[in-house]
């Protein structure tokens, strides 16, 4: 009887489930915030579909058109919105809250529902800040005073659009991710990375 005792036991026992001593994944180590350059302002934070994009902001040179921008940025107006245009080798734009709406993409960009409805009224061009890769400025339809909310990434230098297109910021992280935006593209959201108070 002692023996039958012990051999029930023992597959009891072997029967029991086996559990894994397991320990706390580790946090992957996150990534140094982009450095931003001298003079540069607030750095806004694109992040998209197919990955994030960092822009430094130009308050010295275009004070009207980055306030503008930033108090977009800060009641969510972009997030949700879908890259509008793409020239190859040359811009991708974003900033038409009509993207949000398939049903209106023959509208995107352009009509009274394209932009946030305040113009910034000014046009901004500085000498200091040019179209090169990276760069970062207002879309409008021809005056650069009535520029809203629509901004374009130089995907090239563009000398051409110097002094006529406000350039307010630069990208300095992400560029990759940048070229590999599409039309339709989604923008998830836009915010203020917390450690980039404005230094004037």
């Amino acid at each position: 009887m002692r023996h039958l005792m012990i051999a029930l036991v023992s597959v009891v026992l072997s029967a029991a489930p086996v559990f894994a001593q397991t320990t706390p994944a580790k946090k992957a180590p996150t990534a140094p915030a982009a450095p931003k350059s001298p003079g540069a302002g607030q750095v806004l934070v694109v992040e998209t579909m197919k990955g994030t994009i960092e822009i430094e902001t130009y308050p010295n040179e275009a004070p009207k058109t980055v306030e503008h921008v930033l108090a977009l940025v800060k009641r969510n107006f972009y997030n949700g919105q879908r890259v509008l245009r793409l020239v190859n080798g040359q811009l991708v734009q974003f900033g038409d809250p009509q993207t949000r709406d398939m049903t209106k993409q023959a509208w995107w960009g352009r009509g009274f529902d394209a932009g946030s409805g305040k113009a910034i009224g000014v046009a901004e061009f500085s000498k200091k800040r040019l179209h090169k890769p990276g760069s970062v400025s207002m879309a409008h339809a021809g005056d650069a005073r009535e520029a809203d909310s629509q901004m374009f990434i130089s995907l090239a230098a563009q000398p051409k659009w110097d002094g006529q297109y406000t350039v307010f910021g630069q990208v300095i992280s992400g560029m990759d991710v940048v070229r590999k935006l599409a039309v339709t593209d989604r923008i998830v959201r836009v915010t203020i990375r917390p450690d980039s108070a404005a230094t004037n």
